[in-house]
């Protein structure tokens, strides 16, 4: 079975509202994890570590840079997803607009 006999069976249908609705709420999440990103880097940045031990400072900076990207990652898989549903949408509000013609 393809996808779209399983999305009829369950009567789910996909609506140029509804990927506009989605890319709404994924582009304010995506917008709220650029926000804590930039706080959590500027929140390092402010409190550098102080050790005299090297392997201490490298554990620090590597959990730091792991933090940072996990931020950086979530808030752009979030981006892309907004950006894919505003595009989905409008592929399909052409092709509706098409097949009423």
């Amino acid at each position: 079975m393809n996808n779209d006999d399983d999305q009829q069976k369950q009567g789910i249908t996909i609506s140029p509202g509804r990927c506009f609705l989605g890319a709404t709420i994924a582009g304010a999440l995506a917008y709220a994890l650029y926000w804590l990103t930039a706080n959590i880097a500027a929140t390092f940045a402010a409190k550098p570590v102080i050790s005299s031990n090297v392997f201490t400072m490298n554990i620090a900076i590597a959990v730091r840079t792991l933090v940072v990207g996990g931020a950086t990652l979530a808030t752009f898989i979030f981006a892309l997803a907004a950006m894919g549903l505003v595009a989905l949408g409008i592929q399909i509000g052409i092709k509706s607009l098409s097949q009423e013609q």
